[in-house]
C-alpha cells in the first residue's frame, strides 16, 4: 500500500497559513484528522523552511499535559513558554477540548500577531457542525471526510474496477487499509461503528432509548437515497409496536446522527419553482464502509451505494448539493420527477443523475426525463457504472463513466 495524500485539505492547510484564524480541523472520529495536520502539514511546515522548533505540537490527551486540563492559566503561560522570538510560530493543538474553558485560551492567542493555531478534537463541539460558533467568528473550518475513491485508489492501484468494488464494501476509512482480510476489515468497521461511534453519542446525549437509536440507524442505512422525514420514521416504528416514542425523539436522534458527522441530510430543491422542500428530505452516510457494517454487509444495492458515493464525492469537492425536484404536466396531470444531485458552487451548476447503466433506449429516456424539463442552460450530466470516454445523449445530455467522474475532479468543468 502506497503513502495515503490527502493534497485537497492540505491545500486548504496551506491557504489559510496564517490568516489570522484558528484552523480547525472537523470530521467523523477516525478519518485521519491528526494525521492530516501532524506529519502531512507539519512536513509541509519544514520544507518550506520553517524551522522544526518554530513548529509546536501538544498532544493534550498525554498523561504529561493532564495538569492543564482543569487549569486553562497554566495551559496559556506554557503555550507562551516555548515562544521565543517574534518570528512566526504555528501551534497544533490535538484534544484540545481536554483543557476546560479552551475557547478563551483560543482566542486570547490571536492577539500574539506571530502564532497560527490549528486544532483537532473529538468531543460535541468538534464533532458537529456548530464548532465555528464557539470561536465568535474568529474560526476558520476545515472538514476532513473518510478517504474519496480518488484518495482510496491512489493508496491501493491495481484494476480499477476492482478497487471500485472493494470501496463500494468496506468504504474509505483510512485504518480499513491496513487490514489485510475482508474478514479483518469487517470487523474492524463493525467494532468503530458499535464501540466508538454509537457509544459516544450515547454517552454525550444521554440517550435512553437504545433501542430506538439502533434501529433508526439500522432503518437509515438500508433506505439511502430513499425520501423519508422524522413523521415516516415514526410510524414506522409505531407499526412495529414501538410504544411511547415522540417526534421530538426521533428529530433529536437524528440530530445527534448529523452532528457526529455519520449521516447527511439533502433537502430537495423545486427547481421550476426555485424554493425548497422542507419535507421529506434524504439521508446519506459519510462512509459506504460504515453504513455496510450497520446491516453487518448483507445489504449492498449498488446503484445506491453508487448515488451515496456520488453525493460524498460532490461534498468533497466543495458543492452546496440539493435534491432536485422537476414537475412535469402530462395532459392535465403534474407529475413530480427527480433529478438526484443539484450542484451548485458560485455562479456553477449542474444538474446530475447517477445511473447503473444506460443499455436500452428506454433506460436512456428514464433517466434523461427530469433533465430535459429543465429549461436553463446549466449542464446537464448522468454518471453512469464503469469507464468509458464522455459522450452526449440526443437532447445533448453529457455522459460520464463513474470512475471517470470519481478520478477526475474537474470533469464537471470540462
Amino acid at each position: 500500500m502506497k503513502e495515503i495524500k490527502r493534497d485537497h485539505y492540505l491545500q486548504k492547510l496551506i491557504e489559510r497559513r496564517t490568516n489570522g484564524l484558528i484552523k480547525i480541523v472537523t470530521g467523523i472520529r477516525r478519518c485521519g484528522k491528526s494525521y492530516l495536520l501532524d506529519p502531512m502539514f507539519r512536513d509541509y511546515l519544514l520544507e518550506s523552511g520553517v524551522p522544526k522548533d518554530h513548529i509546536i505540537k501538544i498532544e493534550l490527551d498525554r498523561i504529561s499535559n493532564k495538569k492543564y486540563h482543569t487549569d486553562p492559566e497554566a495551559f496559556d503561560e506554557y503555550i507562551h513558554s516555548l515562544i521565543k522570538d517574534n518570528k512566526q510560530y504555528y501551534l497544533i493543538l490535538d484534544e484540545v477540548q481536554l483543557v476546560s474553558d479552551f475557547e478563551s485560551v483560543l482566542n486570547g492567542l490571536l492577539y500574539d500577531g506571530n502564532i497560527d493555531v490549528y486544532i483537532t478534537g473529538s468531543n460535541s463541539k468538534f464533532l458537529s457542525s456548530d464548532v465555528i460558533t464557539e470561536f465568535r467568528g474568529r474560526g476558520d473550518q476545515i472538514h476532513l471526510q473518510p478517504l474519496s475513491f480518488s484518495e482510496f485508489y491512489n493508496a491501493v492501484g491495481g484494476d480499477k474496477l476492482e478497487c471500485w468494488n472493494e470501496y463500494l464494501t468496506f468504504g474509505g476509512m483510512p485504518l480499513v487499509l491496513s487490514r489485510k482480510t475482508d474478514s479483518e476489515k469487517m470487523d474492524y468497521l463493525k467494532d468503530l461503528f458499535n464501540q466508538t461511534y454509537f457509544t459516544d453519542i450515547v454517552d454525550r446525549n444521554q440517550i435512553k432509548r437504545l433501542d430506538v437509536l439502533d434501529a433508526m440507524v439500522n432503518l437509515l442505512a438500508s433506505s439511502v437515497g430513499s425520501l423519508t422525514n422524522p413523521q415516516k420514521i415514526h410510524d414506522t416504528f409505531k407499526s412495529k409496536g414501538t410504544k411511547e416514542l415522540s417526534i421530538n425523539t426521533i428529530n433529536s436522534y437524528l440530530s445527534y446522527l448529523e452532528d457526529a458527522f455519520i449521516i447527511k441530510k439533502a433537502l430537495r430543491y423545486d427547481v421550476k419553482g426555485r424554493k425548497y422542500i422542507n419535507t421529506p428530505q434524504k439521508y446519506y452516510f459519510a462512509d459506504l464502509g460504515l453504513r455496510n457494517a450497520r446491516l453487518n454487509f448483507r445489504q449492498q444495492e449498488e446503484s445506491h451505494l453508487m448515488e451515496n458515493a456520488i453525493y460524498n464525492e460532490l461534498l468533497i469537492r466543495d458543492y452546496n448539493v440539493d435534491v432536485g425536484v422537476v414537475e412535469i404536466r402530462e395532459g392535465n396531470k403534474r407529475i413530480q420527477t427527480e433529478v438526484d444531485f443539484i450542484c451548485n458552487q458560485g455562479s456553477n451548476r449542474y444538474y446530475i443523475q447517477s445511473a447503473l447503466n444506460l443499455d436500452t433506449p428506454e433506460k436512456t429516456s428514464q433517466e434523461s426525463r427530469p433533465l430535459n424539463n429543465i429549461s436553463d442552460s446549466f449542464k446537464k450530466i448522468i454518471v453512469v457504472k464503469g469507464s468509458m470516454k464522455p459522450w452526449h445523449t440526443e437532447d445533448g445530455i453529457l455522459v460520464i463513466g463513474l470512475l471517470d467522474f470519481l478520478l477526475d475532479q474537474h470533469c464537471l468543468e470540462k
